[in-house]
């Protein structure tokens, strides 16, 4: 069994990681409420496994996914289409989304 900040994962390698890297603007308006509803919606979907997320001066958000088609599934849903728009118009300067195929993994831990 593998664990993502306290994400028990059961799916074996192969899965798959979009990285969305961010810079926002000042204006940050509704923005916090919108990635809680967004991150509530995507443990809703097919092919969801995990998330992670941490913002300083940059925003890095890790959704893992079992396939490349819950991906592009999840990418087209009508309200993160939505957020989408919203992120584009106000709430971000600048993003990158890459998204990576994860064949091998390992982690240490204390207990």
């Amino acid at each position: 069994m593998n664990y993502i900040l306290g994400f028990i994962m059961t799916k074996t390698v192969p899965y798959y990681a979009v990285i969305f890297t961010s810079i926002q603007n000042e204006d940050v308006n509704g923005y916090p409420e919108m990635a809680e509803k967004m991150e509530s919606l995507a443990k809703q979907q097919k092919g969801f496994l995990a998330i992670e997320s941490a913002r300083n001066h940059i925003g890095i958000t890790v959704s893992y996914w079992e396939s490349l088609e819950a991906i592009k599934t999840w990418k087209q849903h009508s309200e993160h289409l939505l957020a989408q728009q919203k992120g584009r118009s106000q709430w971000y300067h600048w993003y990158h989304v890459r998204i990576c195929k994860v064949e091998r993994e390992y982690d240490f831990s204390l207990s």
